[in-house]
């Protein structure tokens, strides 16, 4: 539940973490409304995620550009990590 409602303030939708998760996008709608979860109104950010295995994720890690720049969360999704990445606010 925690990782669902995470991806859902992230920004990713109800159909996507269900793809991601294999947990009904309605229980994830359900909990949305039972702990009132509100998604911050004004992204000036997108992020993205992508889902990789270990060694994808290290060889991914290892290249500067990559990382460069950009804020990350990386979680793991069974025998899989999922990256959420977005650039950096910019003044």
């Amino acid at each position: 539940m925690i990782k669902a409602l995470q991806l859902y303030i992230e920004g990713v939708s109800l159909r996507e973490i269900e793809r991601l998760l294999g947990v009904s996008h309605v229980s994830v709608m359900n909990w949305v409304k039972k702990y009132q979860i509100k998604v911050p109104e004004n992204l000036a950010y997108h992020p993205t995620y992508k889902v990789f295995n270990h060694s994808e994720l290290t060889e991914f890690m290892s290249k500067p550009e990559n990382v460069a720049g950009a804020g990350m969360i990386i979680t793991e999704l069974g025998d899989k990590f999922m990256l959420i990445r977005w650039e950096r606010f910019r003044a």
